[in-house]
Order: C-alpha cells, then sequence, then structure tokens
C-alpha cells in the first residue's frame, strides 16, 4: 500500500492531484490518502481528510512506502518506522506555505541519502512509475545518538562551570 499525507495542518492539492492522477492512469488501487482540507477531491485514491495519531500510525506501518509533502512529522514517522518515503516540498511563492524551508529540508535529507525527493508534480510522477527504486535507510533509533547527547551535555556542564 501506498500512504500519501500532506501533514495535518493544511491541503496539499498539487501533489494530491499529480498522485490521483498517475493512479489513475496506472490503475492502482492500493494508494490511500490523508489530504487536509483540500478543495481538490482525488478521484482515482482512497482519501480521508485527517487521521487522528493511532490511525495514522497504522496507515504509516502498513504502508510499503509514504509519499509526502516534506514536513518534519510525516519524515521523523518514515524514518522511524524504516519505511521508504518520497518527498515533494511545499513551496513559498505558491503560497503552500510561509517560506521555502520544506525545499531546504528535502534538499538537506536528500543529500544525506534518508529521502527521495520530487520537486514538482512532473518529478513526482517520474519517481512514482520507479517506485521499486525507493528503499529504506533503516530505521531510526527513537532516541538521539550517543555522540549527540555526549556533545550537548558538554556544553551545558561547561556552561555551568562559568
Amino acid at each position: 500500500m501506498i500512504f500519501v499525507t500532506v501533514g495535518a495542518q493544511m491541503a496539499f492539492d498539487r501533489m494530491i492531484k499529480a498522485v490521483d492522477e498517475w493512479a489513475g492512469r496506472e490503475g492502482r488501487t492500493d494508494v490511500f490518502a490523508q489530504i487536509g482540507p483540500a478543495e481538490y477531491t482525488p478521484r482515482h485514491v482512497a482519501h480521508t481528510g485527517f487521521l487522528e495519531p493511532p490511525q495514522f500510525a497504522e496507515r504509516a506501518k502498513a504502508a510499503s512506502v509514504i509519499v509526502a509533502h516534506a514536513g518534519m512529522g510525516s519524515i521523523i514517522t518514515a524514518l522511524t518506522m524504516g519505511k521508504p518515503i518520497l518527498v515533494m516540498p511545499r513551496l513559498g511563492d505558491l503560497r503552500e506555505t510561509r517560506n521555502d524551508h520544506q525545499v531546504a529540508t528535502a534538499k538537506r535529507l536528500s543529500e544525506l541519502g534518508k529521502v527521495a525527493v520530487a520537486m514538482d508534480e512532473r518529478e513526482l510522477i517520474e519517481r512514482l512509475d520507479r517506485l521499486d527504486e525507493l528503499t529504506s535507510t533503516g530505521a531510526l533509533g527513537p532516541y538521539a545518538q550517543d555522540s549527540l547527547i555526549a556533545a550537548v551535555r558538554n556544553v551545558v556542564f561547561a556552561s555551568q562551570d562559568r
């Protein structure tokens, strides 16, 4: 199952429409989308506006791949579950978000090999056509790495010695 999510705060009609048209063209019946307060209503994809956290987790857990906006909640969910994730960032100049922080997030996490990225609808369709190439980087642990904890501890204790 492909789980598509736009996050909990707002719609992302541009992404949902592209996925819906792809699913219709490809005859995909294994796509479920959480679409938020959308203006666009999918015709080929099962969908709901919102999911409560337990239902969201169930959908994500059952998915073979997650397709999402480049929001940290969706990305962290996929990474902690060890799910491959394809993200398409919202764009500030299209008024899909306040600024282009999702573009920066997507680019950096792509550089680190943690997410696959489609910067627009055309790239999204191309990546959806090659979903079998997406792989998981393995499940992220629920806690920070020991080296990060040690670095923070050093900063905190160093500041207390002043």
